[in-house]
């Protein structure tokens, strides 16, 4: 389950574009399509670089009128789902100690 300090980005499998402004995923492990509506495909567009869980939320509490709170539950539910199906990753962000 991922923190505000968590540092994610996308992972290498899955394919991706956008149609409009939403944004559409293959994951090329199960082969299945999933649809992401404008916000999502805001969150899927910052991270294609590495990005901290805490500055997606403030990217998207000023892009968007949402309050702090309820983007941090929205950012953290969306990126456990697409950890599930392994279209993202974590990864240690930068300047932080090697994992171990």
């Amino acid at each position: 389950r991922f923190t505000s300090d968590s540092c994610v980005v996308v992972s290498d499998e899955q394919v991706s574009t956008s149609l409009g402004d939403e944004t559409v995923i293959l994951g090329m492990g199960d082969g299945v399509y999933y649809g992401l509506d404008a916000v999502g495909a805001r969150v899927w567009s910052l991270l294609a670089t590495p990005q901290r869980v805490s500055a997606l939320v403030s990217a998207i509490t000023r892009e968007f009128d949402v309050l702090s709170a309820d983007c941090e539950r929205d950012v953290l539910a969306l990126l456990d789902d697409l950890a599930e199906r392994r279209l993202i990753r974590e990864v240690a962000a930068e300047g932080d100690a090697a994992l171990s």
